[in-house]
């Protein structure tokens, strides 16, 4: 629960946009605005001894605090979080070809497994970044990366498939908590200007998630050696790929728990203000190490509205609050998102989350199939039969050029990843995010019209290094839309939204792969298609201050 800190004189203080406000009419909200909420100015108080303390904005007191060696290491604890997240998640798509013989899958039962942890990630994507914003965002992610990674890991002895989708759907929860909360979470220790480039770089990890998924299923898959018993358990060697999977969601967990403090953000909005002094100092210790300089005396300007609403919080905790008060409570975010000016950017990032998120998860999922079709050549649309598994058939010997291209096509992202860091901050997330759904609409349109396997794999390098462009925009955008008390949330919201995307692409691709390929590979590419065009009805947040 949030502490009450005194600081003094309440009406220099700026109340927070809660469920019954509304935006002032001077906001922004062009494509030509840089600024989206409107900004706290510098005052002076006195402090007990009669000096003078300068109060400073959050964004004055980041500026404060400097850039440095703080923000490098919070960029890769971040960043291999981030990572953890896409091992867990992209890990699937690596055991379908030798998982579906092990298990007996048809086609039907790969696209349930492959949607299990999306569905797992819609059921905690919101709850976990409501539990953020009211909670904090470091708690909330320590526990879900390790909710993550144990059940990750405990999936890879469940002998039976029902189990195995069941612990990959809790899986999926802890997943879900940890995506939305990591950017909340980074973008709040970070100045305005450089703000862009440093959610571009960390939006990279993804890259390096990829990476090191295909590469543990390259390296560990094909051999004969990974492969034992484990009591009646036939402990195969792609159940030894989802173990090692686990292990950086639970190593991000430590990190988090060890070395990482809460988002002074997050602090001052809850009126905790020696706490988030505190984080400032550590981060100019940081980031001035070696320089000689002192950390500069300084108050914040912290919010008397939020105070009061956590004082409310709490006594009524105290009291015992019905399960109906609270779901009313966790619904508000949602309806501040959908009020007043907020509403039309909402709805056009729940279609552009939609539409990314059926189209990339719906057909990246599936490329390890698609190429395991084109082996001897032909369209990924081929060699059905292959997908069909015999009663005792064998999935060994593995052909590895299956993993080596879901090497080479991860690799792939690295160019989209260094364009984004590098022209995020004078692009700016909207046109980025435009142009780039548009050029992966028209490469998949063309993976369906190939006929060579050397085609298909170079046209799926070009969808995965473009669409990525899409993805670190959004996450940008996403990030710079939205107040402190709904950041959270509204992420949350939006990757529960992605997750039904993601849920009904897998589960398109799995019905009609066999009897209508073209019909889901079509359909993904018109998707992505409007996604880019409806994203150009996104105000510009071009370096835009946090509020």
């Amino acid at each position: 629960m949030s502490r009450h800190v005194h600081t003094g004189d309440e009406e220099a203080r700026e109340p927070l946009l809660t469920g019954n406000d509304h935006l002032e009419p001077h906001e922004l909200d062009s494509d030509e605005g840089e600024i989206i909420f409107d900004k706290a100015t510098t005052n002076i108080r006195h402090n007990s001894d009669g000096n003078a303390q300068r109060r400073l904005t959050y964004e004055e007191a980041v500026e404060e605090a400097g850039f440095g060696l703080f923000h490098w290491l919070l960029l890769v604890v971040c960043g291999w979080a981030n990572a953890s997240d896409a091992v867990e998640i992209l890990c699937v798509s690596f055991l379908l070809p030798t998982a579906r013989c092990d298990l007996l899958l048809s086609s039907s039962d790969m696209g349930l497994l492959t949607a299990s942890i999306f569905l797992g990630m819609m059921v905690g994507g919101y709850m976990w970044g409501y539990l953020a914003d009211r909670r904090g965002r470091r708690r909330v992610l320590v526990v879900s990366l390790t909710v993550n990674g144990l059940f990750g890991g405990l999936a890879s002895v469940a002998p039976w498939f029902w189990l195995f989708l069941l612990l990959r759907f809790i899986s999926g929860i802890g997943v879900g908590g940890s995506i939305p909360v990591i950017f909340s979470y980074f973008s709040e220790f970070m100045p305005r200007l450089r703000r862009g480039a440093m959610i571009s770089a960390l939006a990279t990890f993804w890259m390096a998630g990829n990476i090191v998924a295909a590469g543990l299923a390259w390296l560990v898959i094909p051999r004969t050696w990974a492969r034992f018993s484990l009591g009646s358990l036939d402990f195969q060697s792609w159940r030894l790929f989802v173990v090692l999977c686990s292990v950086p969601s639970l190593t991000s967990a430590l990190l988090f728990r060890l070395l990482m403090p809460e988002s002074p953000k997050f602090l001052m909005e809850a009126a905790r203000e020696k706490e988030a002094i505190h984080v400032f100092k550590a981060m100019f210790e940081l980031n001035m190490w070696g320089k000689g300089k002192d950390f500069p005396e300084f108050g914040l300007r912290t919010s008397s509205k939020q105070r009061g609403e956590s004082e409310e919080t709490r006594t009524q905790g105290s009291r015992g609050e019905t399960l109906g008060c609270i779901l009313k409570k966790a619904l508000v975010p949602i309806k501040q998102m959908f009020n007043g000016q907020l509403k039309s950017r909402s709805i056009v990032l729940l279609i552009v989350f939609y539409c990314i998120s059926f189209g990339y998860y719906g057909l990246w999922m599936w490329f390890p199939e698609l190429f395991e079709r084109i082996e001897d050549g032909g369209s990924p649309c081929a060699n059905v039969s292959l997908l069909s598994p015999l009663p005792n058939q064998s999935c060994y010997p593995v052909k590895t050029a299956v993993y080596m291209e879901g090497f080479v096509i991860a690799a792939s992202n690295l160019p989209g990843n260094i364009f984004t860091i590098l022209m995020m901050d004078s692009t700016g997330g909207k046109a980025l995010l435009s142009c780039s759904l548009l050029v992966s609409s028209l490469s998949v349109m063309l993976i369906y019209l190939v006929k060579t396997k050397a085609q298909s794999l170079a046209l799926s390098c070009v969808f995965s290094g473009v669409s990525v462009i899409s993805w670190n925009a959004l996450d940008v955008v996403g990030t710079e839309l939205y107040p402190t008390h709904i950041r959270s949330s509204a992420l949350g919201f939006f990757t529960g939204v992605a997750r039904v995307a993601a849920i009904t692409g897998n589960v398109v691709f799995g019905n009609l792969v066999d009897t209508n390929c073209a019909v889901p590979i079509l359909l993904v590419s018109a998707l992505l298609l409007t996604g880019g065009l409806v994203s150009l009805l996104l105000p510009q947040t071009r370096q835009t201050e946090l509020t």
